[in-house]
């Protein structure tokens, strides 16, 4: 019986010990590493601040502004970082798997080489964003405003697009094996070496004389398309 008694103290006493470690990382200051996984940080404001590195696995971190941050190599799995504004910040090498973006501003951030699988990002803005080489395979991209972002390399795969934003994109080497791209809105967009883009996903898209399309593959006869005007 002692021995049980024992053996449960220590369980309690490990487990209490776990919770005061998570309890201190979500009261720390912002810096480099910082761990803040699982914390509710909601609306706080940390404009041009250093989190690189830093661990905010299912954090909430909505509403917040993080304009110009370092965020470079953070781990944001699962994070929730909707309606949050990140125009300018450093993401480079960061895991976004699945993270929750919806609405949010990223206007112009580099996001070279981030980790975007599975990653909800509707009706974001992504204008001027740097995303060479980021893997989006199986992302949430509808209605989200990508003009004028370099998606060089970018793995799309299974990418949902419906009615994005594209115009002016460069998509050199991207691959768009099964990418949804219904509407998808692609004037001025340079295709022209993307990979896996088949004529069946252009047939609903909208494009213009400035559209740059992979050899073998046509414009559709509704190009240039309707206004798009549903919100």
């Amino acid at each position: 019986m002692k021995r049980l008694l024992l053996v449960s103290w220590a369980v309690v006493a490990t487990v209490g010990m776990a919770a005061g470690r998570a309890d201190a990382g979500c009261n720390d200051g912002p810096r480099p590493g910082v761990d803040w996984s699982q914390c509710a940080k909601s609306k706080l404001v940390l404009g041009g601040r250093d989190l690189s590195a830093a661990k905010l696995e299912s954090a909430d971190l909505s509403r917040s502004d993080l304009t110009g941050a370092n965020l470079s190599k953070a781990t944001l799995v699962e994070a929730d970082l909707s309606w949050t504004r990140l125009g300018g910040a450093n993401l480079t090498g960061a895991d976004l798997s699945k993270t929750m973006m919806d609405r949010a501003d990223l206007k112009g951030a580099d996001l070279t080489g981030a980790v975007m699988v599975k990653a909800e990002l509707h009706r974001a803005k992504l204008d001027g964003a740097k995303l060479a080489g980021v893997n989006l395979e199986k992302a949430e991209l509808g209605r989200t405003s990508l003009a004028g972002a370099d998606l060089s390399n970018a793995n799309l795969e299974r990418a949902y697009l419906a009615r994005t934003d594209l115009r002016g994109a460069q998509l050199a080497g991207a691959n768009l094996r099964n990418a949804e791209l219904y509407l998808a809105d692609l004037r001025g967009a340079d295709l022209s070496r993307a990979q896996n883009l088949v004529q069946e996903q252009l047939v609903e898209t909208c494009g213009d004389e400035a559209t740059k399309l992979p050899a073998g593959l046509a414009v559709p006869p509704e190009w240039p398309c309707a206004s798009q005007d549903e919100e």
